[in-house]
């Protein structure tokens, strides 16, 4: 038996050297594993590259300008604050239950510039700020997101009014909701 065996496992010269050989298959399957890698890398290597300079521009490390520097005057003026008059308004409410709210406040800005404009802005801005205290409900200005929403909505609107002004920050000094 052990004679039979040897013969089956001696590989024939000329079998090796035919394309469907069990010998030419291993160096043709690495021959093709080896061009599938290099092409796949070939392929993946430029949207590597595409992704990566994506997230390097919109992170703003790659191909944005430097930050612009900030006006000297405006950068080292020191806060001034301007009182706003106090404010009554009805809320959107219940007609047989009315609610109002009852606000005073101080708008910060910077330089006297700003000072000046929000000063001859203020007819405006206690128009912008009745109007939209008027669309709001109780519900809406309950708890610290109801405060913090009612802040940047006057801001928003004191930016407006004051335009070309900037205003920095709308402080509450007193507001009741009854």
């Amino acid at each position: 038996m052990s004679k039979k065996a040897k013969p089956a496992a001696k590989a024939d010269p000329a079998a090796a050297k035919q394309p469907g050989a069990e010998g030419a298959a291993p160096s043709e399957d690495g021959a093709a594993k080896g061009n599938s890698r290099r092409k796949l890398i070939l392929m993946a290597a430029p949207a590597v590259l595409v992704v990566a300079g994506a997230g390097l521009w919109l992170s703003g490390l790659f191909g944005s300008k430097p930050a612009a520097k900030p006006d000297a005057a405006g950068a080292q003026a020191a806060p001034a604050y301007v009182d706003l008059p106090e404010m009554v308004a009805n809320l959107d409410s219940d007609p047989r239950r009315p609610r109002y709210v009852k606000l005073r406040a101080r708008v910060e800005v910077r330089g006297a510039e700003n000072e000046r404009a929000v000063r001859a802005a203020m007819p405006r801005l206690q128009d912008l700020f009745q109007t939209y205290l008027r669309d709001m409900r109780a519900e809406d200005l309950r708890g610290s997101m109801g405060t913090y929403r009612l802040r940047e909505e006057l801001i928003a609107r004191a930016d407006v009014a004051a335009a070309p002004a900037h205003v920095a920050d709308v402080l509450f000094v007193e507001m009741l909701v009854q």
